[in-house]
Parts: C-alpha cells; sequence; structure tokens
C-alpha cells in the first residue's frame, strides 16, 4: 500500500501527459478551421478591441448642473400690459436641472373664498333637487343658480374658467429668452474633473456667443427658439399647450489622450408635445399647472390663480470615460484565445460524423484498449491506467521493427504487449 501512494506521488509530481495530436491532410476541413479562426481573429480585434474598447477600463461621472434664463416676456390681454421678468416666468426659481418656462396662461383675478355658481356646462340643473350636497369635486351647496342653471359651490369665486386657450400664445416673445447651463462633471476612478466651461471658454466669449451646432458647439448658452428647433418642434405650436424638452450634455471621453479633449457635446430631444402627433384624442395635450398669489384686500383674503403652459426642459447629463487598463486587456485576449476553439470543435464533429472516413478518422484519434487484458494486467500488479510509449519497443527484435514504427499500431504500448502475453 506504501509503495502504491508513493509512485503516485512519483508519477504526479515526475511525469507530464500531454495530448497526443493527429495530424489530417483534408483541404476542406482545414479551410473550415482557418475560416472559423479567421473569423474569431476578426471578432476579437474588431468587435471586442476597436468597437467595445476592451483593453480600457470605464467610469461614469459624478455631475451638476446649474442654469439660469435671461430676456423679458411682454404680453397684450384685453388692451392691457404686461412685463413678465425671470421672477415670473421661470418654476422654480432656483435654477435647477429641470424647471419649466412659461409660454402661456390664463389668468383668474380677484378670487375670494365663497359661494357662486358653476360655469355653464358643468353641473347643469333646473331644480335644486338637481344638485347634491356635498358631491362631485367641488363641494356644492344644494342650491340651483336661477341665471346661470349651473350647481352653487363653496369655491374660490368666481370660479376659472380655462375652456379657451389664448391662441396665439400670450407670451410668443418667450423665443428670444437665453438659456446658460453650467455643468461640471467629476470621473471619481481616474481623478479627473472637467467642465463645459472647457478651455476658451470664458467670460469675453460667453459675452458675445450663442450655441450653434455647427459654428460655436460649445457655446453654453442657448435661445430658447433655437432649443424648440433643435429638438423637432414648432415654437408657436408647443408655446400654446406646453411640452417638454430634453438638453443632453454627452460626455464621452478618451484619457489615453490629453484631458483636454474631453469636452461634451449637446443634444437635444423632444420629449412630448411632438406636433406631428395627430390622435386629438389622447388623454393629455402639452403641459399645464396652477399656481397663486395670495393678498390681503380690505382685511379679505384674495388671490389670483393662473393656468400656465409652459416649456419643461430637462438638463441631463451622461458620461462614459475609458482609459487603457491591464487587466479587461488581459481578460479580453484570454477569452478571445478560449474561442478559437470552437475552430477545432467544430473540425472534430465534421472529421468524426460528416466525412465518409469518419471511422478511419476516429481509429486515428481515440486509442482503444482491451478490458480483458486490462483485467489481467492488473491480476499481475501493473499499472494500466494510462498508456507509456517506453524505449522496450525499440529494443525488441526485427520482427517487431515495422510495427513498433507505427504509433498507432499496438506495438510500442507496454500495456498492449502485456495483453497480448
Amino acid at each position: 500500500m506504501k509503495s502504491r501512494i508513493s509512485e503516485a506521488l512519483s508519477d504526479f509530481f515526475f511525469e507530464y501527459e500531454t495530448p497526443r495530436q493527429v495530424l489530417v491532410r483534408n483541404r476542406r476541413v482545414a479551410v473550415v478551421c482557418r475560416l472559423i479562426q479567421l473569423g474569431v481573429l476578426a471578432y476579437i480585434i474588431g468587435w471586442v478591441f476597436i468597437y467595445e474598447k476592451g483593453y480600457q477600463s470605464t467610469d461614469t461621472a459624478v455631475s451638476s448642473v446649474f442654469t439660469k434664463m435671461k430676456g423679458v416676456g411682454y404680453a397684450d390681454v384685453n388692451g392691457e400690459q404686461r412685463v413678465w421678468d425671470v421672477a415670473d416666468y421661470v418654476f422654480p426659481p432656483q435654477g435647477d436641472s429641470s424647471f419649466v418656462v412659461m409660454t402661456n396662461y390664463i389668468i383668474t383675478e380677484g378670487q375670494k373664498m365663497g359661494m357662486c355658481p358653476e360655469l355653464p356646462g358643468k353641473h347643469n340643473c333646473s331644480s335644486d333637487a338637481d344638485c347634491e350636497r356635498g358631491s362631485f369635486k367641488r363641494h356644492m351647496t344644494g342650491m340651483c343658480d336661477n341665471a346661470t342653471k349651473t350647481c352653487e359651490v363653496v369655491a374660490w369665486c368666481p370660479v376659472e374658467n380655462d375652456h379657451n386657450i389664448p391662441d396665439p400664445p400670450l407670451l410668443m416673445s418667450a423665443e428670444n429668452y437665453t438659456l446658460f447651463i453650467k455643468n461640471s462633471v467629476t470621473f471619481p476612478i481616474f481623478d479627473v474633473t472637467r467642465s463645459n466651461l472647457v478651455e476658451g471658454i470664458d467670460a469675453t466669449y460667453i459675452s458675445k456667443c450663442l450655441h450653434n451646432p455647427r459654428d460655436a458647439p460649445l457655446c453654453p448658452i442657448f435661445r430658447l427658439g433655437d432649443i424648440v428647433k433643435e429638438s423637432g418642434f414648432n415654437f408657436e405650436t408647443i408655446a400654446k399647450v406646453g411640452g417638454a424638452i430634453g438638453i443632453v450634455l454627452d460626455w464621452t471621453c478618451n484619457f489615453d489622450v490629453d484631458v483636454k479633449h474631453c469636452k461634451p457635446i449637446y443634444n437635444f430631444h423632444g420629449l412630448y408635445g411632438n406636433p406631428a402627433e395627430t390622435d386629438k384624442a389622447r388623454a393629455s395635450v402639452g403641459y399645464n399647472f396652477r399656481y397663486a398669489k395670495h393678498y390681503m384686500e380690505d382685511t379679505v383674503q384674495k388671490r389670483t390663480l393662473l393656468k400656465v403652459f409652459g416649456i419643461r426642459i430637462d438638463v441631463i447629463v451622461q458620461s462614459l470615460a475609458r482609459k487603457f487598463d491591464i487587466i479587461p486587456t488581459l481578460t479580453a485576449i484570454g477569452s478571445g484565445v478560449g474561442i478559437f476553439g470552437v475552430a477545432t470543435v467544430v473540425c472534430d464533429l465534421v472529421l468524426l460524423y460528416l466525412l465518409p472516413k469518419r471511422k478511419f478518422y476516429k481509429n486515428m484519434k481515440f486509442k482503444y484498449t482491451d478490458t480483458h487484458g486490462q483485467h489481467d494486467s492488473e491480476s499481475l500488479g501493473l499499472v494500466t491506467s494510462s498508456v507509456y510509449y517506453t524505449d522496450e519497443a525499440k529494443a525488441r527484435p526485427g520482427q517487431d521493427t515495422a510495427r513498433s514504427n507505427d504509433p498507432d499500431s499496438e506495438a510500442g504500448s507496454t500495456e498492449t504487449e502485456i495483453s497480448k502475453k
């Protein structure tokens, strides 16, 4: 038992096993093998390294966005002129990455809490019996107003009438508002910080520039009308009922070159409010919301209610930075080398199962042993788990020389010779 353990350990540490290779001279199989290998090589070089850049590690940025609108709007409503500045038409005013620019509105002034009739067409009635007290969206008093033939409600009076949206929009002058975007990004893995105010973008340049995709692609000041146009919308259409536009700052950087080449690319996308949509029956059209300005008049609380139609702007930052790294490079190479084994598997399937001489190739590829001979060898205490080529076969008489020269013949195999005895 001890000798067997010692022999097993000796074989493990001092013997080397290698698979036997069979050289097949078959042009069709060889061409198939080389074509598969060529395809794998093209995949590794073209897709993994060139397109996917598998030799680089990646990182995404931590980002901050600051915005500022400028411009003054003018509106003429029933002969009354109004001036709207940034404090009036931007919501919220803090300069967030998502905000709304008012382009149209419906105003209801002098509202106060009380009881008043509903709008014609809503909760019509002919008697008090048609007005159920406390029902519907508004709190009804249970009374029917004889003048309007609508139910009386407890609400901010007079009730807002938003049936008719002003057309053309009241703030068409918003087309000339300007938007300033300031963005800072940090790539923590590569310890790189960049701003959209890149080299050459200073106070003098900003005071004169206006963003243009061709002439001034890095200028951070945008005209609202140009933003709407670049997103594919018509300004008058979107200004009437509102909509949403996304401004995407794309930071795709390669830090294998100088950091100064890492610059943002601005893209504009219409999110909703597209004038090309022809479905007039869709549930919600455009973008709007309400807000109120409260005040006191003769000790009575009143408010001015505005239904605001506007363009919602979302500034979105997307980023991807790359830099050479030895670990993903070795990983990509290793996986590519492993894929080369596909050629061997396919060619073996062709040789062993599809070609007319598949039995011949199978005999050449696999070495078979005699089970009875193996049993006899084991009874003699010999190890027969592996086939060994020894110098003993070379020293045999001349009659076995021809057979021993053929590695596929039975001669030269210690196991086979013992089996014959």
